[in-house]
């Protein structure tokens, strides 16, 4: 590609680069949705400024790539007047479709699923902030596109009177959300205005037609979350001593965050059964503790030596030590649960111990099946062994547990309808697992979290690995790996592990293990969707849609 088409800041080739990457962070209902429409479609872009780029649609998750390489199903070219009313709310696509303006090609029902999908991307991404944001940007790198800017006062900052010539931005501009309410302060970053699509190919619907459907943000609400919850167990950890060798040790792995998807999941669920936000905090703070708590014990069964980029707790302290802060860390986090009753009640204080019981009773399990397979010396031959370990393990208390517990904190305890969570959140907490086991293989390390290739040092039995012993058929290839894989990790040799990784790769291991994941995360997201429909349409569940489709659109 030649220099001058290079998809640099306030050309219209990036400007469609950030938006995919902002919605696949930030609201991937929205991506799934739209590749949905697309799938099996190449769309061939080229911009006014001589940019060129193409996107694809790969399982729920919409790729794009610089330049044009190949032949595309469907080609569109937009001129100024294109890029002027790309965005316009006011306009159906047939008054922008013009021969001299926006020209568009390609097979009639492929033209229309991809207009479908960008009615879907602008409709429902324009009203996200920081896609605002990205968009008022392009306008003010390309003035010319917009004419004069008229500025008027406004009663909240400089840009609330800010009129442009641009219908939709001036719309957006002018448009600023309602005061929060303590719920609503907790469910952050959502958007102001509702989603629609306004045309599917045969009717249109006016632009200001709500539908009940609702997105939110979901790096905004993360954020939210996971610090409002981090203050709350800041709270909960004593201030006293011995800090040096207990309570100092206990803020460690919980100063290590992460993204917050139980705390997201708890308040979430809460707000979607009509709860408050403040409600599930307490106990969203008391997942973390246990979730911290078992990670002190898993570095130590696992023999990690490091977390989220820092060394774990026994290689820098002691194994001592460390079992003694995950057992005061699991102890704070059932105090926690119990010291709801002055907030909650007796009745949901119950419901939420008993929730609590059979999460941790679940992940032993899973650990103890784990464990077990490296004890003696065993590899599942079947995935269903992973599904069930995986589920046991990971799946209770990152997934399915903290829906069920904020939806408890709600006061919802009749089984059947907590229940509801079981199927959908068991489905995309195996595929979350399975994805993190790719990660841990391909990934970056300082955003993934882990050691790199830790799994294949410990020996950990993950898709990949028993995809790879059930499908390495040669006698000699299959007695090589399995001694590889089943030598306790201080015998491990890092040509060994390369040795592994590399069958992975030509056994295609690591492809059929993304496979996998895609496709029980849609059934998941299918199970979401009939399961749940029972629940009215609101913020709390639009967050957990948005991370219900999280697990199909993380980059792998």
């Amino acid at each position: 590609m030649s220099a001058d088409t290079t998809a640099g800041p306030g050309t219209g080739a990036a400007l469609l680069r950030d938006t995919v990457a902002a919605l696949s962070e930030r609201a991937p209902a929205v991506v799934a949705a739209a590749a949905d429409q697309m799938r099996g479609i190449r769309l061939g872009l080229s911009f006014n400024d001589g940019t060129t780029a193409s996107l694809t649609a790969r399982h729920s998750r919409l790729v794009f790539d610089e330049g044009r390489d190949g032949a595309a199903d469907v080609e569109v070219v937009f001129d100024d007047r294109a890029m002027n009313l790309l965005f316009d709310l006011q306009c159906r696509p047939v008054d922008q479709v013009l021969p001299t303006s926006l020209d568009v090609r390609g097979e009639g029902s492929q033209v229309l699923a991809v207009w479908r999908a960008f009615a879907l991307l602008s409709q429902r991404a324009s009203g996200l902030r920081h896609v605002q944001r990205l968009w008022e940007d392009y306008r003010r790198r390309s003035p010319g596109l917009w004419g004069t800017v008229v500025h008027t006062p406004g009663e909240q900052g400089d840009d609330a009177g800010e009129t442009t010539g641009w219908t939709a931005l001036d719309y957006l501009n002018h448009r600023r959300p309602a005061p929060a309410s303590a719920a609503d302060a907790a469910i952050g970053g959502r958007l102001v205005i509702p989603p629609r699509s306004l045309w599917n190919g045969r009717t249109s619907t006016p632009w200001w037609e709500e539908l009940p459907l609702t997105d939110a943000d979901l790096v905004d609400t993360m954020r939210v979350c996971r610090d409002r919850v981090a203050e709350e167990m800041r709270h909960l950890i004593p201030d006293r001593e011995p800090r040096r060798d207990l309570y100092d040790l206990m803020r460690d792995y919980p100063a290590r965050q992460g993204k917050g998807l139980r705390p997201t999941l708890a308040v979430a669920a809460c707000v979607a059964f009509g709860g408050r936000a403040q409600d599930a905090v307490r106990s969203a703070a008391a997942l973390e503790l246990f979730h911290n708590g078992f990670l002190v014990h898993d570095d130590i069964a696992d023999e990690s030596t490091h977390r989220r980029g820092l060394p774990t707790l026994h290689t820098a302290h002691g194994a001592g030590l460390a079992v003694n802060v995950g057992d005061g860390l699991n102890l704070l986090a059932i105090d926690a649960v119990l010291s709801n009753l002055t907030g909650l009640g007796l009745a949901r204080t119950l419901g939420l111990i008993r929730e609590t019981l059979h999460m941790c009773r679940e992940s032993f399990e899973g650990q103890a099946m784990e464990l077990g397979w490296i004890r003696h010396r065993e590899v599942p031959t079947e995935d269903e062994a992973y599904f069930t370990m995986s589920t046991k393990k990971t799946g209770w208390y990152t997934c399915i547990s903290p829906c069920r517990i904020g939806a408890v904190c709600a006061g919802v305890t009749d089984p059947a309808v907590l229940d509801r969570f079981d199927e959908a959140f068991r489905l995309i907490g195996i595929a979350f697992q399975i994805q993190d086991d790719v990660l841990n293989l391909t990934g970056d390390e300082a955003l993934y979290g882990k050691e790199a290739l830790g799994d294949l040092w410990e020996g950990k039995r993950t898709i990949m690995l028993i995809h790879l012993l059930r499908t390495a058929t040669h006698p000699w290839e299959h007695e090589l790996l399995r001694q590889i894989v089943l030598r306790p990790r201080e015998e491990q040799k890092a040509q060994d592990v390369r040795v592994v990784l590399d069958h992975m790769r030509r056994r295609g291991s690591i492809d059929y293990a993304i496979a996998l994941a895609d496709d029980l995360a849609a059934r998941g997201i299918d199970h979401f969707e009939r399961d749940l429909d029972a629940v009215p349409e609101n913020k709390g569940k639009a967050v957990l849609r948005q991370i219900a489709h999280y697990v199909t659109s993380r980059p792998l």
